[in-house]
């Protein structure tokens, strides 16, 4: 009676609720039984053949998949590093900016970029990188510097993904932590001054501890997206010149499952994946819990 009283009062935001649950069941739940693939030889006519971990074991045996794992681990991990703590020190200086109003007008202009497309980000970075009329370099030959074609050099394209991430990414991804910042009662900022504590030791001692769990939760969060790198973002700047060190597991899964119609390979390349994300999650969580006693739940 309890269950149907509460639905009758708050059956707006249960309405509100349904349309992305439905989004999560057709496209992250339904898919789950097409797992089953990855264990099949797949047949566009008749039933498919079970061959236990035949793809799993061509997967590992595969040079080409190697070298895409590598590439997928080492980009996750240039975004881990250089990417993750920016929004976290980008909430901690807006957090000071004390004039409501150019506040509001950073923060617009930093969360801009997130709406954009990465069709869209991938035309303006390589206007900008342009070895002839780019704006970079541009600027570096009138320092006297050489031009470089960051967008075919196998030494910059790594760079030019993490730093085109973090313009994207970075103001709206600052936006938990402002909320969190928000929950720190003002009491202690005024008991801090009181005492003395300048604007850079208020944030030391009372903002940065109270951030601390929502930052574990959303590093451990993260990584159960380690092995992705960004399939849309990669994909948009690839191009034959590096693609050797840029190609990913995404892209790899799906030239071979799109583009090659190896479906069942592909099931099995992406069910690893999965499983890799899983196994971080879970481990990430366990450490963090012994070590510090929080963690996602």
């Amino acid at each position: 009676m309890n269950v149907m009283k509460r639905l009758r009062q708050d059956w707006v935001l249960y309405a509100m609720l349904f349309l992305p649950l439905l989004y999560f069941f057709i496209f992250h739940l339904i898919p789950l039984y097409g797992m089953k693939l990855a264990f099949q030889d797949y047949r566009i006519i008749g039933d498919p053949v079970w061959v236990g971990w035949k793809h799993f074991k061509t997967l590992f045996s595969s040079p080409a998949f190697a070298s895409v794992l590598q590439n997928t681990i080492i980009i996750s991990l240039m975004k881990i590093i250089f990417v993750f703590p920016i929004p976290i020190a980008l909430s901690l200086f807006i957090n000071e900016v004390r004039s409501s109003k150019y506040r509001k007008y950073v923060q617009s202009v930093l969360y801009l970029p997130h709406f954009l497309s990465w069709v869209v980000i991938a035309g303006i970075w390589i206007s900008l990188l342009n070895p002839a009329t780019g704006g970079v370099n541009q600027i570096a030959s009138f320092f006297q510097l050489p031009s470089v074609d960051y967008m075919t050099s196998k030494e910059h394209i790594r760079w030019v993904l993490v730093f085109s991430e973090i313009w994207r990414s970075a103001g709206w991804d600052s936006i938990i932590y402002l909320a969190a910042i928000m929950k720190i009662s003002p009491g202690l900022y005024e008991a801090a001054k009181i005492d003395g504590a300048t604007r850079l030791q208020q944030m030391r001692f009372i903002t940065m501890p109270h951030l601390y769990s929502t930052v574990v939760t959303v590093f451990i969060l993260n990584l159960g997206f380690f092995m992705n790198a960004g399939f849309d973002q990669v994909f948009n700047f690839m191009n034959a010149s590096v693609i050797s060190v840029v190609d990913i597991l995404d892209t790899y899964v799906y030239r071979i499952g799109i583009g090659n119609g190896q479906f069942a390979y592909a099931t099995a390349a992406s069910l690893f994946k999965g499983v890799i994300g899983i196994v971080l999650i879970l481990g990430t969580h366990f450490i963090s819990k012994r070590i510090s006693g929080k963690g996602v739940w």
